[in-house]
């Protein structure tokens, strides 16, 4: 006989939960929108709208002055930006601070950074505290005080030198020298962001490394060099980066105060040069159109480093 088999019941058909409505997911971003909303007012303000206004400028010839008209030019800003005889000793100029700027934003602040870890009680904090201070000077001040100390008749400096039988040095107003010293004062300024920059690194390696390599026999040296810097490596490039990419703005206020691009454009970098023919020659759309160029140019720049430091970085997992 057979004996009929229940069949199992058909499942309940899943209940999958409710999409939520165009009005809820708006009234969901809104508070953080309303959040960022003051500093996108701003960045829209104070860069993209300059951003905007400076490359259709580019293409007008105009003397800066209400009264007069803007006159179309086309491209022929920029081909006088690319043929402007000054242009290659400014990029020359930019590139040498580029380069000697280096060892104040990454050699120095890792050994001082390293230097500041051995340090321990209230002394680490005076150390930190003498590096840092440089950095709240601001560029105007600072520029006032390295004038007064590097004066080639009363300044400090040169009273020194020709204490010990040198010859005063005119810092300012011969060619090496006033390079030097606009790359030193900068230095001077920077070091102390770039040694904070580097300890927040370091407090983010994990000290277990370290325990490990020093039971494995390997001295702080090794450690050092094998360990630590490789996982250091994306702090460094971002302060190469930051180098990189500001080293020219950092510059200006001093070069502007102690030299004005002089003596004959040996200081001269391509913000300097940007600013004398939109201020001083009021020529606004030879400005807007090198500033457009070196837009770009600091653009591919940041594009080449971005992608450097995904290839070279090493990081802890």
């Amino acid at each position: 006989m057979l004996v009929p088999v229940a069949r199992p019941a058909a499942p309940a058909a899943e209940s999958r939960p409710a999409r939520p409505s165009a009005a809820r997911r708006l009234r969901g971003l809104l508070p953080p929108l309303l959040y960022l909303a003051p500093a996108l007012v701003f960045l829209y303000a104070w860069t993209y709208r300059p951003l905007a206004q400076t490359f259709q400028l580019s293409f007008y010839n105009w003397n800066l002055l209400p009264s007069s008209p803007m006159e179309p030019a086309g491209l022929d800003n920029y081909a006088r930006v690319l043929q402007l005889p000054e242009m290659g000793q400014a990029v020359g100029n930019t590139l040498i601070y580029m380069a000697a700027l280096l060892p104040f934003t990454v050699l120095l602040p890792i050994a001082a950074a390293l230097l500041a870890r051995r340090i321990r009680g209230r002394a680490r904090t005076a150390y930190q505290a003498l590096i840092f201070v440089p950095t709240l000077v601001t560029p105007v001040a600072g520029a006032a005080v390295w004038r007064w100390l590097l004066d080639p008749n009363s300044g400090p400096v040169n009273q020194l030198i020709t204490a010990f039988g040198g010859e005063a040095v005119n810092f300012f107003r011969e060619p090496g020298a006033a390079i030097t010293a606009i790359i030193a004062i900068s230095g001077w300024s920077l070091l102390g962001f770039a040694t904070l920059v580097v300890s927040a690194g370091l407090a983010g390696i994990n000290d277990d490394y370290a325990a490990a390599a020093s039971l494995d026999g390997a001295s702080r040296w090794q450690t050092t060099r094998w360990i630590t810097l490789p996982l250091l490596s994306p702090t460094v490039l971002f302060l190469v980066l930051m180098t990189t990419l500001l080293s020219v703005q950092i510059t200006f206020p001093l070069i502007d105060v102690l030299t004005q691009g002089g003596p004959d454009g040996t200081t001269t970098n391509v913000y300097y040069l940007l600013w004398e023919y939109g201020f001083r020659n009021f020529d606004a759309g030879f400005a807007g159109a090198a500033g457009t160029v070196f837009f770009l140019s600091f653009g591919l720049v940041a594009v080449f480093f971005v992608w450097l430091s995904n290839k070279l970085s090493f990081y802890d997992n």
